[in-house]
């Protein structure tokens, strides 16, 4: 049973994804870059909020500086050693003070904060407002929406191997395909064995 939308749903709001920021250069470890940062509504394509963004990573811990309309905020970003050597970047929640490579400004927030620091009672994500079916629905559309590159979305439900990716990571992700397919077709069947008792 999905749970009652009396919390804030934390895909409406912003996130900030650090490891995305990495790897499209706006953070490089030892230099300071700036850049424009927008937010786009992924159901009408619409610009839901744009901020100045500015990363000073030159000493041992960085810091990035965001400058919106109706707020200004400053993260730390600290590193920690990998097993294997090297270092990995985290973000410092501002509130509780825990590595974490996301942050999220829900709907009406001033500031970015870990999911953590706004607790259970305040915020979830889309997929907890949903019961069992549209959540296999919503894995399926991102599965297909992950593989589909190019190609026509109306030909394929599942579609092809894309060439860059692994064997074993795409077999992965047919298998969860595979079971959230499983989960509609007993859907589907519960809703047929009801509908037909309810008949008779």
């Amino acid at each position: 049973m999905p749970r009652p939308r009396q919390r804030a749903c934390l895909e409406e709001g912003l996130k900030l994804d650090l490891n995305r920021l990495m790897r499209q250069g706006c953070i490089v470890p030892g230099a300071h870059s700036a850049w424009r940062s927008l937010w786009i509504n992924s159901y009408t394509g619409e610009e839901t909020a744009s901020a100045y963004c500015t990363a000073d990573m030159n000493q041992h811990e960085g810091r990035l500086s965001i400058h919106m309309d109706n707020a200004e905020q400053t993260i730390i970003l600290t590193p920690r050693p990998r097993n294997f050597g090297g270092h990995q970047w985290y973000f410092v929640c501002p509130i509780e003070n825990r590595c974490c490579s996301v942050l999220w400004m829900p709907p009406g927030a001033t500031r970015f904060c870990s999911r953590q620091a706004w607790g259970n009672r305040r915020v979830a994500y889309a997929s907890q407002f949903l019961d069992s079916d549209n959540r296999a629905h919503r894995s399926k559309a991102r599965i297909k929406a992950k593989l589909i590159a190019d190609l026509d979305p109306d030909e394929w439900e599942l579609p092809p191997k894309p060439k860059w990716m692994r064997w074993s990571t795409y077999n992965r992700l047919v298998d969860k395909f595979d079971a959230y397919e499983e989960i509609l077709d007993r859907g589907i069947v519960g809703l047929m064995a009801a509908f037909l008792g309810y008949k008779s």
